[in-house]
């Protein structure tokens, strides 16, 4: 299984909206509101760390609103 976390920074005022829109997502499997550098965290899982390279770029940094993204994958043999 592969895992990733992605940090996200969206423009002022739109969290909740982005929030909702990454809840449809397949794969997502947690998603967070947070304070600080970053507005929302995601937890994103795949047993394929290909299609998870795919969804970031095609799904969700296309959401309107999404300023940054910062992808930290999981070093699978440290989970």
């Amino acid at each position: 299984m592969s895992i990733v976390y992605v940090m996200i920074t969206c423009d002022v005022g739109f969290e909740e909206p982005v929030i909702n829109q990454l809840k449809t997502i397949e794969g997502i499997k947690e998603v967070i509101g947070v304070i600080g550098t970053y507005d929302i965290i995601i937890k994103l899982e795949s047993s394929d760390l290909e299609n998870l390279k795919n969804t970031i770029p095609s799904k969700i940094r296309k959401i309107q609103n999404i300023r940054t993204t910062l992808t930290l994958a999981v070093i699978e043999s440290q989970e």
